[in-house]
C-alpha cells in the first residue's frame, strides 16, 4: 500500500492535467515509457519509467471523445473533474487493501500447514488494482475474474468467512464448498467467477455485458446503466477470446471495461518474452475502444482512470481496455518455487513504499 490513514486527515486533490476533447490528440501524446525498473523485466529488455497514465483514443472517437486526465512532462494542472478523497474514501480503500492482503496470507499459511487443498493463487501486490476498480462500482454492477480471484470477492463485498470456508471446501462458502480457490461466485454481489482457465472469464464478462445494454436501448428501462469488469492477465492477452471478445464489444458498444493486470508474469514466463508487442494497451485502439495504461501499485492513479472508465461506459459510451501494471510479489502459485524471478525488486518497491 502506498499510502497511509493520517494522509487523509482533510480532503486532497489529485494533481492533473486535463487533456481537453476540443483539441485533436496526436500521436505523440500516447508514446509508451515501459514499466518501472522494480517490475522484474529482463535487463537486455527493460524500458524506461512511465507515467501514471495516458489514453490512447482510436482516431474515430477522437472529435466526441470525453476529457481525460494526464499527467506529462512534470507539467501539474489541477483537473475541473472531481478528483478530491475524503478520509472516510481514504480508510475505505486502505481497509479494502489490508483485508486482501492479510487473507492472502492467511491462505499461505493454511495451505502450509496441509489445511487446504488444490491451486492457490494469492493476490499479493495486486491489491490497489482490484479497490481502485471495484470500490467505485455499484452492488448491481458486474464482476467477472480469473483464477486470482479471493481479492476480487472481497472488494465486491462477498465476506471474508464466506470466501475462506470455500476455500476449506465448507458448505458455508460461498459456492457451498464446490467450487474452491478459483470459482469464487456470489450471486447477491454479481460476483460471476472465478475461472480456472486462461481468457475463459472475458467471453462471458461479454455476455454479461448485453443485457445492460439491451434494457436500456430496446426495453427502454430508467436507470440500466449496469458495467462489467473483466479482470485478466497479461498471459491471457495472446489468447484468440481476447481478441474476438474486444472486437465484439467495440461492435456493439457494451458497458464493459477489460482490465489488464499485468503482473509481467504469466506462469513462470515473461511478458516481455511472451508477446510480439508488451504495450497491451495499444490493442484497444486497433479495435475501435479506448486503451489505457495506469501504475497499478498506485490506487489512487487507479481509482482515477477507474472513475474515469466506469462513467463513460455508463453513459453508454462503450467498452475500455486498461492495462494496470503490476506486479505480484509470490509466485504463480502457492505450488510454484517461484526461483525464476529477483526478490530484490520486491523488497526495493517495498522500501520505496515506506521512504514516501
Amino acid at each position: 500500500m502506498s499510502f497511509s490513514a493520517t494522509n487523509f486527515a482533510q480532503p486532497r486533490p489529485v494533481p492533473v492535467e486535463v487533456r481537453s476533447n476540443e483539441k485533436p490528440l496526436s500521436s505523440d501524446s500516447f508514446r509508451f515509457r515501459g514499466p518501472p525498473s522494480f517490475l522484474g523485466s529482463p535487463h537486455s529488455l527493460r524500458f524506461n519509467p512511465i507515467p501514471p497514465f495516458k489514453l490512447a483514443i482510436p482516431h474515430s472517437q477522437r472529435s466526441n471523445a470525453s476529457a481525460v486526465t494526464h499527467i506529462a512532462n512534470g507539467k501539474m494542472v489541477k483537473s475541473s473533474a472531481n478528483l478530491l478523497i475524503t478520509k472516510e474514501e481514504g480508510l475505505e480503500l486502505y481497509e479494502d487493501m489490508i483485508l486482501g492482503r492479510y487473507f492472502e496470507d492467511m491462505c499461505a499459511q493454511m495451505y502450509y500447514r496441509g489445511k487446504m487443498f488444490g491451486f492457490v493463487h494469492l493476490y499479493n501486490g495486486q491489491e490497489a488494482v482490484s479497490t481502485g476498480f471495484i470500490k467505485l462500482l455499484k452492488k448491481e454492477d458486474t464482476v467477472v475474474s480469473t483464477y486470482r480471484d479471493h481479492v476480487h470477492a472481497l472488494s465486491k463485498g462477498v465476506s471474508a468467512r464466506a470466501v475462506m470456508s470455500e476455500l476449506f471446501g465448507k458448505a458455508t462458502g460461498c459456492c457451498r464448498g464446490q467450487g474452491g480457490s478459483m470459482h469464487m461466485f456470489s450471486k447477491e454481489h454479481n460476483v460471476i467467477g472465478g475461472f480456472a482457465f486462461i481468457g475463459e472469464g472475458i467471453p462471458v464478462a461479454t455476455g454479461a455485458a448485453f443485457p445492460s445494454k439491451y434494457r436500456r436501448e430496446v426495453l427502454k428501462e430508467a436507470g440500466a446503466d449496469q458495467v462489467t469488469l473483466a479482470f485478466f492477465g497479461d498471459g491471457t492477452c495472446n489468447n484468440g477470446q481476447f481478441y474476438e471478445c474486444l472486437n465484439m464489444a467495440a461492435l456493439w458498444k457494451l458497458p464493459i471495461i477489460f482490465v489488464v493486470e499485468n503482473n509481467l508474469w504469466a506462469i513462470g514466463m515473461s511478458h516481455l518474452r511472451a508477446t510480439s508487442d508488451p504495450e497491451i494497451w495499444k490493442k484497444g485502439p486497433a479495435f475501435g475502444m479506448p486503451g489505457v495504461h495506469v501504475d497499478g501499485m498506485d490506487v489512487l492513479k487507479v481509482r482515477e482512470v477507474a472513475k474515469e472508465v466506469i462513467e463513460r461506459a455508463r453513459r453508454g459510451d462503450g467498452p475500455t481496455l486498461v492495462e494496470c501494471e503490476t506486479y505480484r510479489f509470490r509466485g504463480h502459485s502457492l505450488a510454484d518455487p517461484d526461483e525464476l524471478r529477483d526478490p530484490g525488486k520486491q523488497f526495493h518497491y517495498v522500501f520505496l513504499m515506506v521512504s514516501e
